[in-house]
């Protein structure tokens, strides 16, 4: 994890909320000293903040959206900052007495963990015009392409429903699918069209694979006209949101191509084998290279650190964590199927791996642990990548 902060001397716990927060100062011998409610507006932020000494660490739950206001309030105040992710905090409050669920025990619990295990706060880095707007469009994107995907799977299951062969031959991703249903409706309307107008509108698509699709429409069993009449809306609708949804996330990955283009980190960061430019993006917005003093440490924020398990005389075994940074995660293994079959340091030691006995998924976490210790020292020197 990020390089731990140092023990404050008091740490004023804010358990954020969208319209107030409940502020919990605590004081390093352990006394609450404060413990109210605060709106969650810039005169009662500030009035909060005056009343506590210039050496208090404010301590939030949620660093951005409803936690920014308070964050740019108490830096303004001249107060140090800081962040206890929720997990750590719900962990951290099986150790209290009691089971209640209050914003003002909550307050608490941030408090005194800060206090107690500094360790586990992270630190909250000062915001880079640039960056914060490339993670506010990479945020959007992020959405855009969880829609898309709801959307793929409802029309899938419309498809399924009406025509099993001509859904399996569907290609969701392409533009030319999407162009046909969105124009033409489901398997029966795509039919009712005509061959000549399926033609037209699948121009320059794969065409044995919509041939094939066609002949599975016509080999197959026509439903009710109830049927196909409620369902072709529907499959346009749909297949005409996933088209706008992947439009826009592509106008989007150009926005944040931009915004970074004069980047040093992210110039650099493309030059290592199988990291394009949105993972390079995500790279450069999700970590600052700074908070982590080694490879290890930045793997283990990530999630694709493997983790001991011993206890007593018993065998130690090592597993894969289930923590960390998940975006990141995935983000960085799925990245190392582009170098599976490629003849540089990573393709052979993924071909290694497998050699060794490991599976596929297996293989790809190596690929990706081994080649984060080359993303940390770009990110740290600002160098090209040279094998």
């Amino acid at each position: 994890m990020p390089s731990a902060i140092s023990p404050p001397k008091a740490v004023l716990g804010i358990d954020v909320g969208k319209s107030s927060h409940w502020a919990c100062l605590v004081t390093r011998e352990g006394e609450v000293a404060l413990n109210r409610r605060v709106r969650n507006s810039e005169g009662d932020l500030d009035g909060l903040f005056s009343q506590v000494a210039c050496d208090t660490i404010v301590v939030v739950d949620q660093c951005r959206n409803i936690g920014l206001l308070a964050i740019s309030r108490a830096r303004l105040a001249g107060l140090g900052v800081a962040y206890l992710p929720g997990l750590a905090a719900h962990q951290a409050a099986r150790l209290f007495a009691g089971d209640a669920k209050t914003d003002e025990r909550d307050a608490l619990v941030i408090a005194k963990t800060a206090l107690g295990i500094p360790d586990a706060l992270l630190p909250v880095p000062e915001p880079d015009e640039a960056l914060e707007a490339a993670r506010s469009l990479a945020a959007q994107r992020s959405h855009m392409v969880t829609c898309a995907t709801r959307d793929k799977n409802r029309l899938r299951s419309i498809l399924l429903e009406s025509c099993p062969a001509f859904e399996a031959l569907a290609d969701l991703g392409d533009r030319h699918w999407l162009n046909m249903l969105e124009k033409l409706g489901g398997p029966w309307g795509c039919i009712d069209a005509g061959k000549p107008a399926f033609g037209a509108v699948t121009k320059g698509a794969n065409r044995a694979r919509m041939d094939a699709a066609w002949n599975a429409a016509m080999a197959s069993t026509r439903p009710s006209k109830r049927r196909v009449d409620a369902e072709n809306p529907q499959v346009r609708m749909l297949a005409r949101r996933i088209r706008e949804a992947l439009e826009e996330a592509d106008r989007i990955d150009r926005e944040i191509t931009a915004l970074l283009a004069g980047d040093g980190t992210y110039e650099c960061l493309v030059t290592i084998p199988g990291i394009g430019p949105r993972t390079a993006s995500e790279l450069v917005i999700g970590i600052n290279i700074e908070d982590f003093p080694d490879h290890d440490h930045l793997a283990s924020y990530c999630g694709i650190a493997p983790r001991n398990r011993q206890s007593g005389t018993s065998i130690s075994s090592v597993s894969a964590s289930r923590q960390g940074n998940r975006r990141l995660k995935n983000l960085l293994i799925f990245s190392c199927n582009s170098l599976v079959r490629s003849e540089n340091r990573f393709g052979e030691y993924y071909r290694a791996c497998r050699g060794r006995g490991m599976r596929h998924g297996e293989a790809l976490k190596a690929v990706a642990r081994k080649r984060l210790k080359v993303i940390y020292a770009i990110m740290r020197d600002k160098v090209p990548y040279s094998a």
